[in-house]
């Protein structure tokens, strides 16, 4: 069974990241051992405070869920070097019962594919090429060692010839008659004891006489081959099976398919099984960066499950979920925000509740059930809820908060009030990240019908950082909207002292003109007492898109 992801939203926050390593760890001590905590967004400074304070690792790193070739592949690959005999790849082939295999390099880069259709279109030639079926493309070595026969003795045994087969099986005149018809140096002559025979193909200085059944050879046959330079090796086989091994000898470099595809570990698998549908390979080598085969992919694992499934906090909506996320299996949805466009498949657990941080439903969940929860989890899940309602003075603060908030201090031996005040004091975004990435630090995409918008948040000690880097934050605002083609951003900056904030916003000039709050400066709005992206601002801002009426390019 593979992994199940418990995964915050993108650009996560304090409550996500510390609600997916709460409900992890609760999964686990319930019975799902393979739950896992992950993050498909960086921590930022008061995050990775958090995680040094309770001695807690960061979640697992996880960029995009959606089925990869690496889910599907084996990496267990069977492959022969370029000069392996293709009787010996063939003997592979149909012990492990497979079609293709790849021939490597010593650095286990592919040189290209050898196929049972390739292989039996080499023994099995058309009528228009019958001539074929008496060709051989191999060394003396490689004759020998196909053979399992004895060298006794050779020429320039490694290097590869093409010779024609010919079987001395008929009188010696008639045999002495075909020998003209083929150059000395292209022959190979399979035959059995008869010395007449060998004699004649010594003679003629054919490239290899291969004599068979095993039977000795005199000193005289021996003499004559070494003086006219004729390699000569005795096969333990008769005259049939000798000729149809001398065929299997060629090296598979010589049969491969080079135009073959390959695919790379982490390419998406419903875009590869496309291609691979399409082509008419069977098999395809999985290469990495360095184009070495790590794995091998045939037309019949596209087919396997994947198992993959998700357990999403702290959002239920897939244009905020990680990548991919709607390939797979989600389970379960544990949230504190409003419903979103979503669907499954099948029923799941469901569970969203009304309060300040999916930490406290998280944390309700132990203490309902009466799971143990341990001092660094307990710690987590303070942070997360602290976080996101800015210790019980957020609007979104419910009495389930404050009541969760004391029992997760005593398990923690933590007090609320020192940590937060040493949470967002750990770091700020405006002065620890370039503008481009504090403006999508906390930043959630939303759509209303066909309009799609994104809203962002940070918070900070006062505005003195933000007015210092007002220019720089407004361009990377504007440029952010622009690339991703939203009607408008929206970028909410916190006072988390004085309990208010500034909002700057970037788009189009008809929502501009919606918002009815004090503009101090051009697309900056004073917004007293605005605290909450959940409760308050995003209500508000949706609201005002509906009294625009149907929006129009």
């Amino acid at each position: 069974m593979g992994e199940i992801l418990v995964i915050g939203h993108r650009n996560p926050d304090t409550d996500a990241i510390c609600s997916a390593i709460g409900y992890a760890e609760f999964k686990r001590r319930t019975g799902m051992r393979n739950a896992v905590a992950a993050r498909c967004g960086d921590t930022n400074d008061r995050i990775d405070f958090v995680l040094r304070t309770f001695g807690v690792p960061a979640p697992k790193f996880v960029a995009d869920v959606s089925p990869k070739i690496q889910d599907v592949m084996r990496s267990n690959v069977f492959s022969v070097p370029p000069r392996t005999p293709l009787m010996e790849a063939l003997a592979l082939m149909d012990e492990r019962n497979i079609r293709v295999l790849p021939v490597l390099d010593p650095e286990r880069r592919c040189m290209g594919l050898l196929s049972v259709f390739k292989a039996s279109k080499f023994f099995f030639p058309s009528h228009t090429r019958i001539f074929d079926s008496r060709r051989v493309v191999a060394s003396v070595r490689s004759l020998t060692r196909t053979l399992q026969g004895k060298m006794l003795c050779a020429f320039e045994p490694d290097t590869d010839n093409d010779l024609v087969l010919m079987i001395g099986a008929m009188k010696a005149a008639s045999f002495a008659s075909r020998l003209p018809k083929y150059a000395p140096e292209k022959l190979l002559v399979v035959v059995g004891d008869r010395e007449d025979i060998q004699l004649a193909a010594i003679e003629a200085r054919a490239r290899c006489v291969i004599i068979t059944g095993g039977y000795p050879v005199s000193d005289q046959i021996r003499e004559l081959a070494q003086s006219h330079e004729v390699s000569l090796i005795l096969s333990p086989h008769d005259t049939t099976t000798t000729a149809m091994l001398c065929r299997s000898s060629i090296a598979v470099e010589n049969l491969l398919r080079s135009d073959y595809l390959a695919f790379r570990p982490d390419e998406n698998l419903a875009a590869a099984q496309r291609l691979a549908a399409a082509s008419q390979f069977q098999a395809f080598p999985v290469i990495d960066e360095e184009k070495r085969v790590v794995g091998i992919v045939s037309k019949s694992d596209f087919l396997r499950k994947v198992e993959r499934q998700l357990i999403l906090v702290d959002h239920n909506e897939l244009s905020q979920a990680v990548a991919g996320a709607e390939q797979v299996e989600i389970i379960e949805i544990i949230d504190h925000h409003r419903l979103g466009s979503f669907s499954t498949q099948q029923p799941i657990l469901f569970r969203n509740e009304p309060v300040g941080s999916t930490s406290t439903i998280v944390a309700d969940q132990y203490l309902t059930l009466g799971v143990e929860l341990p001092p660094s989890i307990a710690g987590c899940l303070l942070a997360g809820l602290v976080s996101d309602t800015l210790n019980l003075t957020s609007p979104t603060t419910t009495k389930r908060d404050a009541e969760i908030l004391g029992i997760l201090e005593k398990l923690a031996g933590v007090n609320a009030r020192e940590f937060i005040d040493k949470l967002f004091s750990s770091g700020s975004v405006l002065t620890s990240k370039p503008a481009t990435q504090a403006i999508t630090t906390d930043c959630k995409e939303y759509s209303e019908g066909s309009t799609t918008f994104s809203v962002a948040q940070i918070e900070e000690l006062g505005f003195e950082q933000f007015w210092k880097r007002k220019h720089e934050v407004i361009q990377a605002l504007n440029d952010y909207c622009r690339s991703r083609s939203y009607f408008f951003s929206a970028l909410l900056v916190t006072d988390v002292v004085q309990q208010t904030s500034l909002l700057l916003l970037a788009g189009d000039q008809r929502f501009h003109d919606q918002i009815h709050y004090p503009e101090t400066e051009p697309g900056i709005f004073q917004m007293d007492g605005i605290v909450s992206r959940k409760k308050q601002l995003l209500p508000y801002l949706t609201q005002s898109l509906k009294a625009m009426g149907p929006v129009r390019a």
